[in-house]
């Protein structure tokens, strides 16, 4: 016995089945040239020719080709083709992530590169955590941008095609510019608060000190920290002056070397505190591997519901079959009758 074939959404569940297909055309060749013995002889058919109608020669060819179509239908019809397709359900892993993006202006430093192409600290972000969702399909992720204030990209979600589609919101200059990590922590944890996840999963990434919002970075970790939430924190870009993208006076993109303040320290003791891990993002290459790590840590299984629909069209391929053959038998004893 064969595994069933699938074609699209047609399976066929006995496949062996079709090998009979390959004896028609065996039985058609000899079909004719085996017979009974004549009950009269003629010397010549150029007379019957003569006096029979035309339209009559077609029955040689039509009626058996009838005849073998049936045969072919119920051939297939013993082969149980159906139509239809198995929906696989799976539930939520119970992980519930946030990315909390900093999209400050310093995140417009081009001191990264993804693909061997430089890129700025901003898109090369956007780059990574597309690959990052597009790891966790049973996870629901959902996004808070943040610079002088936070602003929510998304909520936890199933739907990762519309998380991608809303990547583009992910960009410097859509607030007013500074970097308020206490209050990006606070608005993400308030996100997770809201979900009954197992596990909670705060991924904080910045390049910059704290120096906006009403709530410390720390205060805010330990209220998250209170929720259960664990807060991996990365610090992202290359360590002293980094090339900066200037518009000067004619309009032309310029870079200057500009340093930028950053506190390693804070992101270090958040992460610390509530039992998630600080990592360094100094190129593009590190940060890929740190998203990566933090997958593997907080992997999970989902359950996983299989579900078939299918509908059988043995059938209709039957009822077709017993029609031609009906009509064989009613053509070849009517309009097409065969002498004896």
């Amino acid at each position: 016995m064969t595994e069933p074939l699938h074609f699209g959404g047609l399976t066929i569940v006995f496949p062996w089945v079709l090998f009979f297909l390959l004896a028609l055309p065996i039985l058609s060749f000899f079909k004719g040239r085996v017979g009974g013995v004549a009950a009269v002889r003629f010397s010549s058919t150029k007379i019957l020719t003569a006096v029979g109608r035309k339209r009559k020669s077609l029955s040689r060819a039509f009626l058996p080709a009838i005849f073998f179509l049936s045969m072919a239908l119920l051939i297939i019809a013993a082969a149980r083709p159906q139509m239809g397709k198995s929906i696989s359900r799976v539930q939520a892993s119970g992980v519930d992530i946030m990315l909390a993006l900093d999209v400050s202006g310093s995140m417009k430093a081009e001191d990264m590169s993804i693909g061997g192409r430089r890129t700025s600290r901003v898109d090369a972000v956007k780059v990574v955590t597309q690959e990052f969702i597009s790891r966790r399909p049973n996870d629901r992720i959902g996004i808070i941008a943040f610079a002088g204030r936070p602003y929510l990209v998304s909520p936890p979600t199933l739907d990762h095609d519309w998380l991608m589609a809303n990547m583009d919101r992910v960009q410097v200059g859509l607030v007013e510019d500074s970097t308020a990590i206490g209050s990006a922590i606070a608005a993400a944890a308030r996100r997770l608060r809201e979900r009954s996840a197992k596990s909670k999963i705060l991924v904080l990434l910045t390049d910059g000190a704290n120096n906006a919002g009403r709530i410390s970075p720390v205060t805010a970790a330990e209220a998250a920290k209170a929720l259960g939430i664990k807060i991996y924190t990365i610090g992202a870009g290359s360590e002293g002056p980094a090339p900066y993208p200037v518009q000067n006076v004619f309009g032309n993109i310029q870079y200057q070397w500009v340093a930028f303040d950053t506190d390693l320290n804070t992101l270090k003791k958040i992460s610390e505190m509530t039992g998630g891990q600080f990592f360094r993002a100094a190129d593009g290459q590190s940060l890929v591997k740190i998203f990566r790590e933090i997958d593997h840590m907080e992997k999970t299984k989902a359950e996983v519901t299989k579900i078939s629909l299918y509908r059988d069209l043995f059938p209709w391929l039957v009822t077709i079959a017993l029609t031609l053959f009906i009509l064989e038998i009613l053509l070849s004893q009517t309009i097409w009758k065969r002498l004896p």
